[in-house]
Formats: C-alpha cells, structure tokens, sequence
C-alpha cells in the first residue's frame, strides 16, 4: 500500500521538530511510500548539507524530481511549505560544526554551477567532492559501530564477502587485506552463478560483510536477506539507511554519495573498508606498534 497523502492530511500528523525525528518518521514510512517519494527521501537522507544551502529547484533539479513533488512531500509531513522543512537540515548543520555561515558559504560556493569542462577541472570537481564524503564519513559513523564490527570481524570463525558492480572493488580489496592478516575469508564472486548456493554454507559463527550501492544488486539484497534469516551477523556498507540491506544488517555504515554526473567515487567505502582491517590488524597482531600487513614481494 502507497504511501497517500490525502491519508497523512485527514491524520493531521504533527511535523517532526528535529532533523533526527525527520530521520525516523521517513525510516517508519519509507516502505509504504510512492516511488517519487521515496526518491525525495533518499536524496534528502543522502545530502543533507545541499539541502541546508540550496533552493528546493536547485534540489529538485539534481534529484531529477519537480519542485511541486518537494513541497507536497513537506505538506505531508505537516509542514506549510518545503522551506519549513529545509530549517531542520540548516539547524542540523549549523550545530554539526563551528562557523555555520561560513561553512555555508563555501558549500554554496562548491555546489554552484561549474564552467571548468577542462581535464584539470574534471579533476578538481572529484576531487572536492570525494573530499566533502570522506568529511561526512568522518562526521556520521560512530567510534561505536567501528567497534562492534571489528568485534564480529575479529570473533568470526570466516568472513564472507559479497560486493557486485561498482561495489566489487572495495570486496577485492577486503578479501587482499584479510587474507594476508591471516583471517580465513571466502568471497562470494557472482562468477558461475554460485554466490547464492556459497553463501548458503555460512554458519552462525561466520560473518557476513556486504558492499551495495544504488541501483542494488539483486543477488547481494537476496544473500543478505537469507544470512539475516538464519541468524548470520552481517556488517553492511552501503549509501544510506534507507538502503534495503539496512533492515538485515547488524551493523550498518551509510556511506552517503554525493551527486556525480558520471560515475559516483569509492573513495570513501574504500577509506571506511580499510579502517575496518586497520582496526581489526591492531587487534590481532597486539602491538603497539602501527598495524602492518605482510609485504608481498615477487619471486
């Protein structure tokens, strides 16, 4: 059943009076949500930052949504009018850091239209965009969640990993690192057709760490969905915790993805994977010494 507006009127909802009960009420409603609505949250819940500095058309245009869809999503929620939602994202960043208005003045900077198509331009834009999501990954995953997951990580008998698409190469670098710190793991390559059929030979012992970005695969949502049924722990990296791999994960880290016109970097998953092993390489090897892994060398 859609999520219907008409509904949330005749209910007179009361609007959310904080960016956090904002998180909670899409979480709560999200399922039942029209597909439109459900774009609108993800891109609120993923750019939280753009949404404190920009007008609703700068938003609805990067969302690829009409302006009129954002204010009848803010109307919803109880509120008169998009700008009276768009205040619980600019509270929420004018208390996140210090210097509130000049640190909006450089997002609007940095998020204002672009005329440098040159090669070094390209570059520049990554880079200042690959640099705003390692900010919010520092900003947003809790010293709490990272040691939960190094916890499971370090206590499973193997580590399954699954990680399709763009999201293979931060597997791939899971599976390098794991194995030279000597942690029995198995990736579940789609290669053959036997991810599904591997994955069925986990055991409550082992661990699952899945890797899944817009537009999901459906293999790894599926493989996460059984671990999770059959009381596997499961560490997830994806893009938002309205991600479908959210519902199943013990531990979830929401990698938030800034727009990208042609492909979305993995600078930041691959910073969160590798502090995962960093972690976890301190636990094992008890020293006191920088954490290290064992350097390959040719033959």
């Amino acid at each position: 059943m859609q999520w219907n507006l008409q509904v949330w009127k005749m209910a007179e909802i009361e609007p959310p009076r904080d960016y956090e009960e904002f998180i909670r009420l899409v979480h709560d409603r999200y399922g039942g949500m029209s597909k439109a609505y459900q774009t609108i949250s993800v891109y609120l819940t993923q750019n939280p930052n753009d949404v404190a500095v920009l007008s609703v058309n700068a938003i609805a245009d990067r969302c690829g949504i009409h302006a009129s869809s954002f204010v009848r999503f803010a109307q919803a929620l109880g509120y008169e009018g998009f700008k009276d939602l768009q205040g619980l994202f600019q509270r929420r960043l004018s208390t996140a850091a210090p210097g509130f208005e000049a640190r909006k003045k450089a997002l609007e900077v940095e998020l204002g239209t672009r005329t440098d198509r040159s090669e070094a331009g390209f570059l520049r834009d990554l880079v200042v965009r690959d640099i705003a999501s390692l900010q919010d990954v520092l900003a947003q995953v809790s010293g709490e969640d990272l040691a939960t997951a190094v916890d499971l990580l370090e206590k499973s008998e193997t580590i399954y990993l699954i990680g399709q698409l763009r999201s293979a190469p931060v597997v791939e670098l899971l599976r390098y690192v794991l194995t030279m710190l000597g942690k029995r793991c198995v990736l579940l390559d789609p290669s053959g057709g036997l991810a599904t059929y591997m994955a069925r030979t986990m055991k409550d012992t082992d661990l699952l760490l899945a890797v899944s970005f817009r537009f999901y695969a459906t293999e790894v949502v599926n493989v996460v969905e059984d671990a999770a049924a059959r009381g596997i722990p499961i560490v997830a990296i994806s893009d938002s915790t309205l991600s479908p791999l959210a519902k199943s994960a013990t531990v979830l880290f929401p990698v938030p993805e800034h727009e990208y016109t042609f492909s979305r970097s993995l600078a930041a998953p691959m910073c969160l994977a590798q502090a995962l092993t960093v972690a976890l390489a301190s636990r094992l090897q008890g020293s006191k010494n920088e954490p290290r892994i064992p350097i390959v060398t040719g033959q």
